[in-house]
Protein backbone atom coordinates (compact mmCIF):
# COMPACT_ATOMS: atom_id res chain seq x y z
CA UNK A 1 0.00 0.00 0.00
CA UNK A 2 2.23 2.99 -1.00
CA UNK A 3 1.54 6.06 -0.07
CA UNK A 4 2.06 8.46 -3.29
CA UNK A 5 0.64 11.79 -1.56
CA UNK A 6 0.59 13.06 1.60
CA UNK A 7 -1.36 16.85 1.30
CA UNK A 8 -3.44 18.35 4.21
CA UNK A 9 -3.22 16.08 6.49
CA UNK A 10 -4.66 13.71 3.64
CA UNK A 11 -2.97 10.69 2.47
CA UNK A 12 -3.45 9.29 -1.13
CA UNK A 13 -2.28 5.69 -1.70
CA UNK A 14 -3.48 2.52 -4.18
CA UNK A 15 -3.01 -0.82 -3.38
CA UNK A 16 -1.56 -3.61 -5.74
CA UNK A 17 -3.92 -5.73 -6.20
CA UNK A 18 -6.16 -3.03 -7.31
CA UNK A 19 -3.49 -2.09 -10.09
CA UNK A 20 -5.39 -3.97 -12.96
CA UNK A 21 -8.76 -1.72 -11.98
CA UNK A 22 -8.69 1.51 -14.18
CA UNK A 23 -6.65 4.11 -11.99
CA UNK A 24 -7.90 5.32 -8.83
CA UNK A 25 -6.51 6.50 -5.63
CA UNK A 26 -7.82 5.78 -1.87
CA UNK A 27 -7.87 9.20 0.00
CA UNK A 28 -7.79 8.62 3.83
CA UNK A 29 -8.06 11.24 7.09
CA UNK A 30 -9.19 11.34 10.66
CA UNK A 31 -10.76 7.53 9.81
CA UNK A 32 -13.17 8.50 6.79
CA UNK A 33 -11.61 6.97 3.72
CA UNK A 34 -12.88 7.69 0.02
CA UNK A 35 -12.05 6.22 -3.41
CA UNK A 36 -11.59 8.34 -6.62
CA UNK A 37 -11.41 7.32 -10.15
CA UNK A 38 -7.79 9.97 -11.73
CA UNK A 39 -9.12 9.67 -14.94
CA UNK A 40 -11.56 11.04 -14.72
CA UNK A 41 -11.31 12.54 -11.88
CA UNK A 42 -14.85 11.31 -9.80
CA UNK A 43 -15.50 9.72 -6.87
CA UNK A 44 -15.98 6.06 -6.60
CA UNK A 45 -17.31 5.54 -2.73
CA UNK A 46 -17.33 7.50 0.33
CA UNK A 47 -17.35 6.78 3.93
CA UNK A 48 -17.18 9.59 6.23
CA UNK A 49 -16.23 12.77 4.58
CA UNK A 50 -18.77 15.65 4.02
CA UNK A 51 -18.87 17.25 1.20
CA UNK A 52 -16.89 20.57 1.53
CA UNK A 53 -14.05 18.12 2.20
CA UNK A 54 -14.62 15.74 -1.18
CA UNK A 55 -14.37 19.45 -2.82
CA UNK A 56 -11.24 20.05 -1.15
CA UNK A 57 -9.75 16.34 -2.16
CA UNK A 58 -11.43 16.69 -5.99
CA UNK A 59 -9.09 20.01 -6.10
CA UNK A 60 -6.06 18.38 -4.77
CA UNK A 61 -6.55 15.23 -7.32
CA UNK A 62 -6.94 18.05 -9.92
CA UNK A 63 -3.70 19.63 -9.45
CA UNK A 64 -2.00 16.51 -9.11
CA UNK A 65 -3.50 14.15 -11.37
CA UNK A 66 -0.63 13.95 -13.42
CA UNK A 67 1.85 13.00 -10.81
CA UNK A 68 -0.67 10.50 -9.73
CA UNK A 69 -1.48 8.75 -12.95
CA UNK A 70 2.85 8.34 -13.27
CA UNK A 71 2.90 6.99 -9.83
CA UNK A 72 0.20 4.74 -10.71
CA UNK A 73 1.97 3.79 -14.30
CA UNK A 74 5.05 2.78 -12.23
CA UNK A 75 2.89 0.60 -10.08
CA UNK A 76 1.64 -1.04 -12.85
CA UNK A 77 5.12 -1.71 -14.45
CA UNK A 78 6.97 -2.77 -11.54
CA UNK A 79 3.98 -5.38 -11.04
CA UNK A 80 4.97 -6.30 -14.49
CA UNK A 81 8.20 -7.36 -14.08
Amino acid sequence: MPVVLRIKGYRFWFYSADLSEPPHVHVGKAGNEAKFWIAPIGLARNKGFRPPELREIESILLTHQNTLLKSWQTAQEQRND
